[in-house]
């Protein structure tokens, strides 16, 4: 059997090399940039292991023996997973490796937005000593946070941040009240969410239904001391509204690990706005999570390959 590694930013493969070579697997790993490259690495593999590629239908259709693509990571919007499963072939991603680490990172931002450290920063070293370039600057006890989604991530946001003695709110279409409450947050509609929020977090994945779901209906909604937090997809907020409502002084401030287009361009606004903070999609990123994530990647394509059902599916095979 052979196992192809489309793309990788790591130093070295050397643990998914160890793992999977030593099940009687070949494994090649590459550097491919083109649908065509793709197609022709990947035709004959029985597995495909994929970071930033894009996996689309004609690369699909052209696979004759794959019964799993993996993506290095949770969001596994580069991959056409509804071509992949109508060819029975599983897409999994590993939903687990960094969730302290963006939990974290969503956190820092949160904080850091809170008592205004970007703005208050620049203020001091133009000579500005006192506090009167943070007004008005709020309590967080007593205040709200809104997490979209209330999966692994979002739920340890919720622990995490229960000592700050905030109410937390949650929207998830797929959770229940009664679950909602055991992750430490009240479920409420989208459109409560933003109303009563002094802070939103995104956690939710890039679908059809979340694409510009902060939009300029839900900016203005939003209170105009909310600060709005992204560790998850940047496509979730429609990023031209966002700047908008940030100039007019519709929300307060951002902080942005992901964007819609991803380098985010020099030129963008966001980057010299003083009220957003802007992080290079890093959020995942530990020493740890990249060991976690790599080794996981290996072993979930050794279990599959050896006829067991996967660990992490995110597709539907019929």
């Amino acid at each position: 059997m052979k196992v192809v590694i489309t793309d990788f930013e790591y130093p070295n493969v050397e643990q998914e090399t160890k793992i999977i070579t030593e099940s009687g697997t070949q494994l090649q790993a590459c550097h491919l940039k083109t649908e065509e490259e793709i197609i022709a690495a990947v035709r004959d593999a029985d597995a495909v292991i994929v970071q930033y590629a894009v996996i689309t239908r004609k690369i699909i259709d052209h696979m004759q023996n794959c019964k799993m693509i993996i993506k290095y990571g949770i969001g596994v919007n580069n991959i056409d997973s509804a071509a992949a499963a109508e060819k029975g072939i599983c897409v999994c991603n590993v939903p687990d490796y960094g969730v302290d680490e963006v939990s974290n990172h969503a956190i820092a931002l949160l904080l850091a937005l809170a008592k205004k450290l970007p703005v208050i920063t620049k203020a001091l070293r133009g000579g500005d000593w006192g506090y009167t370039s943070t007004v008005p600057l709020f309590r967080l006890a007593g205040s709200t946070l809104g997490l979209v989604g209330l999966g692994r991530i979002p739920s340890l946001v919720a622990k995490k941040m229960s000592g700050f003695g905030m109410r937390i709110l949650a929207f998830d279409p797929y959770m229940t009240p009664e679950a909602a409450r055991e992750r430490g947050a009240e479920l409420v509609d989208f459109e409560t969410l933003c109303r009563e929020s002094d802070f939103i977090s995104i956690h939710c994945p890039l679908t059809d239904s979340t694409t510009h779901l902060f939009d300029e209906k839900a900016f203005a909604l939003m209170k105009k001391t909310a600060f709005l937090i992204n560790t998850a997809r940047g496509p979730v907020i429609e990023e031209q509204a966002l700047i908008g409502a940030l100039k007019s002084g519709k929300i307060a401030g951002a902080g942005l690990d992901v964007f819609e287009t991803e380098p985010i361009s020099q030129e963008s606004e966001l980057l010299r706005m003083d009220n957003v903070i802007a992080t290079p999609h890093c959020a995942w990123y530990s020493e740890e999570a990249i060991s976690t994530l790599q080794r996981k990647v290996a072993e979930e394509v050794v279990n599959v390959l050896g006829g067991n059902p996967p660990f992490n599916c995110t597709n539907k095979i019929s």
